[in-house]
């Protein structure tokens, strides 16, 4: 997940996991940890963006999950119309409005309504058992 802060540094986490919260509206969510680098900058966001990562992304999942990473390091990212940080070569970006942060123990639930969706065609990135796999037919 990325977003930017009030002074534009981006910002990012590996979600291992999101999920839907309702169709209509279309919200989604995820869980960060309050000790987490980001975890300031998606506390005050109005908008952040869900990446789905590909079969090949392992890479970049595990740089997003290891704090003091640069996590941005790689070039991978484009900027969007709001200056947010979207993963062009990403399965799907949700670009999400923020619509609720609920504290849970250390973490906090964030909450968004998705008000952009890109797809492409390829197989998602699956993180199961501690480890990366591939889901087969």
């Amino acid at each position: 997940m990325t977003t930017t802060d009030h002074c534009g540094a981006r910002w990012g986490f590996t979600a291992s996991a999101f999920c839907s919260v309702s169709a209509e509206p279309p919200l989604v969510l995820a869980c960060l940890a309050v000790s987490a680098d980001s975890y300031r900058a998606f506390r005050t966001s109005s908008k952040w963006v869900v990446n789905i990562l590909g079969e090949e992304h392992a890479p970049l999942a595990n740089r997003f999950a290891t704090k003091g990473a640069d996590k941005f390091a790689g070039g991978e990212f484009d900027t969007d119309a709001d200056g947010l940080p979207v993963l062009p070569e990403a399965v799907a970006s949700l670009v999400c409005r923020t619509q609720a942060r609920q504290p849970a123990g250390d973490h906090v639930i964030l909450i968004g309504e998705a008000v952009n969706v890109r797809l492409r065609d390829q197989n998602p990135l699956v993180y199961y058992a501690r480890d990366f796999a591939r889901l087969s037919a």
